[in-house]
């Protein structure tokens, strides 16, 4: 494998995305669409050949324009569930104002709990773009909901002498979870192919950037969590927009703890 070499963890799901075809036993291809749809909330992309293309087009609608407005999201997800129509719930409700508009029967294609999940990806440096690998709790239980997030990559905070990149936990719903969330300065172009992974243990989460702990939170939710690989799109009034946006990404890996 590239980078780090996961001492004490066996493969559990891996994703190197060389069928024509994304992988409907790992991933769903919409973006939390319990508060808009699933057609409105459909991933656009390409797969194939050893690589994930994610994309957000010109002509893409936004996801949710009532409670997000104009932003665009291309995202895949591992699970997904909601309550009836009308309810709030739902996994990561996201504005105090959203109710279910599309019910979700429950699905849960891949929701670990402890091990490691690695990404191998290239962030984009498009200002109004952010790439994302996420983990939330499946939230059968309103307070299972707190947020890890392996990285979080803005285009505008990507340079070819280096990049700022979001990594931590957060709440939500969660009592028993601090905010412990920061963009930490990394020495690589994060155009280019690199590894980013966290280490999910019962006391404490480790964050890596090739292979090398760049931060760690000394807390850790303790229920299942599933995979969200998203590509945002931020409103932008300048003439000098970029399409499509784009978010590269050679693999996902998730390793369990060996025994």
């Amino acid at each position: 494998m590239t980078g780090h070499r996961w001492d004490g963890y066996l493969l559990d799901r891996e994703d190197t995305f060389e069928d024509a075809e994304l992988d409907g036993g790992l991933w769903l291809p919409h973006y939390l669409p319990q508060w808009s749809s699933r057609e409105a909330a459909a991933a656009r992309y390409d797969v194939g050949g050893g690589r994930l293309r994610l994309r957000v087009d010109a002509d893409q609608p936004p996801w949710c324009p009532e409670l997000d407005g104009d932003v665009k999201v291309s995202s895949l997800q591992t699970g997904v569930f909601s309550g009836p129509v009308g309810s709030t719930v739902g996994q990561h409700r996201f504005h105090p104002d959203a109710v279910v508009t599309e019910h979700q029967e429950e699905r849960r294609l891949h929701t670990p709990q402890y091990g490691v999940v690695e990404l191998r990806c290239r962030a984009t440096d498009d200002p109004q773009a952010m790439v994302a690998l996420w983990m939330i709790g499946f939230e059968d239980a309103p307070e299972r909901s707190a947020e890890i997030c392996v990285c979080e990559i803005f285009g505008n905070e990507v340079g070819p002498g280096g990049a700022r990149v979001g990594m931590g936990v957060h709440p939500f719903g969660d009592p028993g979870v601090d905010d412990d969330f920061e963009k930490v300065a990394v020495d690589v172009d994060a155009t280019q192919p690199h590894d980013y992974a966290a280490e999910w243990t019962p006391t404490h989460v480790a964050f890596f950037v090739d292979g090398t702990e760049v931060k760690r939170v000394d807390q850790s939710p303790a229920y299942p969590m599933q995979l969200m690989l998203s590509l945002y799109a931020f409103p932008s009034e300048g003439p000098d927009e970029r399409w499509p946006k784009e978010f590269v990404v050679d693999h996902v890996r998730t390793y369990r703890p060996a025994g």
